[in-house]
């Protein structure tokens, strides 16, 4: 490990008997969490569950103190690894970084190989950590959608939160493997950035306000990022087997919904947990990013780029519900 300078710049989270708390550091490549392949990392990017993370709003890491970063991609500097070399583009997203073990923001990461994804071709890595975790939440829910016979033809999806990361990428993904999407935000000022990346119809949240077991179907489905009450609102106005996934709780992790969607119209209602999904299909949704759902508008959704010294105004700007598109971290 002659590449890897003895100490580096990490942003850290400890939790001990000085209280919560997290920033910028020197550690070493020694106070990483183990693995066959360290790489030097270019870019990381900022999600939700970063900034519950980073602040101590959530309890997302089991071990003290780790790493924050649940995204990274980078070169490879040394692996124990055969199917990694010197100078090989990766990426990993999930997999228990910034939670189990040692996360992406950092100069150095070093990552267990069963994870690290070979940066596809078509797609760089400044572009596929503007993807990160978000992208790919919204191609998974794209891939069980259509696993479960969503067609353009049975209706537009609605993407709730649409402004966010996720809702921002799922608008773009859709809309480019041939859906027409309905944004629902709350942020009608946003309305233009929206319609700009792909949503042919950007809605209020009253279009999701009813309180009624059933509505009249108007969307064939969707991707839902807040939970609780438009959740079940989006279930009650779906079209028979059409198919809603669910990614996120950003509202409420309630559900206040009842049968009548699911054995009267056959509505399906497909969980997103994007952490912990199985290779096979992660390789198989990182070669849709690079290829056939490739966002036509990164360089729109991605409205900020910061340094890791950075990290806690955007983490405190995001609990707020002030952020906007994508945040990259430049390493």
């Amino acid at each position: 490990m002659t590449n890897i300078p003895t100490s580096f710049n990490a942003f850290r989270i400890h939790n001990d008997a000085d209280g919560y708390r997290s920033g910028l550091e020197q550690i070493g490549i020694d106070d990483l969490a183990s693995g066959e392949v360290v790489i030097k990392a270019a870019y990381s990017s900022v999600n939700f569950k970063d900034a519950l993370a980073g602040t101590g709003e959530g309890k997302i890491l089991r071990r003290f103190p780790l790493v924050g970063g649940i995204d990274v991609a980078g070169h490879v500097v040394a692996s124990t690894d055969p199917k990694f070399r010197e100078g090989d583009e990766v990426l990993v997203t999930g997999c228990g970084l910034s939670e189990t073990r040692d996360g992406g923001y950092s100069q150095y990461v070093r990552l267990e190989a069963k994870w690290v994804i070979a940066l596809p071709r078509g797609l760089g890595l400044r572009e596929s950590m503007i993807l990160g975790t978000a992208g790919f939440t919204a191609a998974l829910a794209l891939f069980r959608m259509r696993e479960n016979r969503q067609a353009p033809e049975l209706g537009p999806l609605a993407v709730t939160g649409a402004t966010g990361g996720v809702g921002s990428l799922a608008v773009d993904i859709f809309s480019r493997a041939g859906f027409e999407v309905h944004a629902i935000s709350g942020k009608p000022e946003h309305a233009d950035y929206l319609k700009a990346i792909g949503a042919a119809q950007v809605l209020g949240r009253d279009a999701l306000s009813t309180t009624r077991p059933m509505e009249s179907a108007r969307f064939g489905g969707g991707l839902d990022n807040v939970g609780g009450p438009m959740l079940a609102s989006l279930l009650a106005q779906t079209i028979p087997y059409g198919n809603v996934a669910s990614a996120g709780l950003a509202a409420s992790a309630d559900l206040p919904t009842t049968v009548m969607p699911f054995i009267i119209r056959g509505v399906s209602l497909l969980g997103v947990a994007s952490a912990g999904t199985a290779r096979d299909i992660r390789e198989q949704i990182w070669t849709h990013l690079a290829g056939d759902w490739k966002p036509r508008h990164l360089d729109r959704i991605c409205t900020r780029e910061v340094g890791l010294d950075e990290l806690p105004d955007v983490f405190a700007n995001m609990l707020k519900g002030g952020s906007l598109g994508r945040t990259l971290v430049v390493i």
